[in-house]
């Protein structure tokens, strides 16, 4: 895993990605951003992590917050309800977070 603060210079797979149609590339990016969430969580633990429900109308839209104070450091993003049941399903979360996080 790379380290906070740093930026990627060149995407290697871009020019791979341009040729592909959006949808699917939407999709891997949705990929990408709950593998990067997923592996947040697992290195902050469940006491860095809130869910929270904004909007139920017309569609769900949850909002997940990491904090890590000792880096100064916190992340939000939006997520609908299909997507944040994906990234909880995930087999190294299961066990990290209490019944309440997984019962939204």
């Amino acid at each position: 895993m790379k380290k906070r603060g740093t930026y990627k210079i060149a995407n290697r797979q871009g020019a791979v990605e341009e040729l592909l149609h959006p949808a699917l590339r939407g999709e891997r990016r949705i990929q990408r951003i709950l593998e990067s969430l997923r592996s947040e969580i697992a290195e902050g633990g469940a006491q860095s992590l809130r869910i929270r429900r904004i909007l139920s109308s017309p569609r769900e839209i949850y909002r997940l917050e990491i904090e890590l104070p000792e880096l100064g450091y916190q992340r939000t993003t939006l997520l609908d309800r299909e997507t944040l049941e994906e990234l909880l399903a995930a087999d190294e979360l299961k066990h990290l977070l209490p019944a309440s996080a997984l019962s939204f």
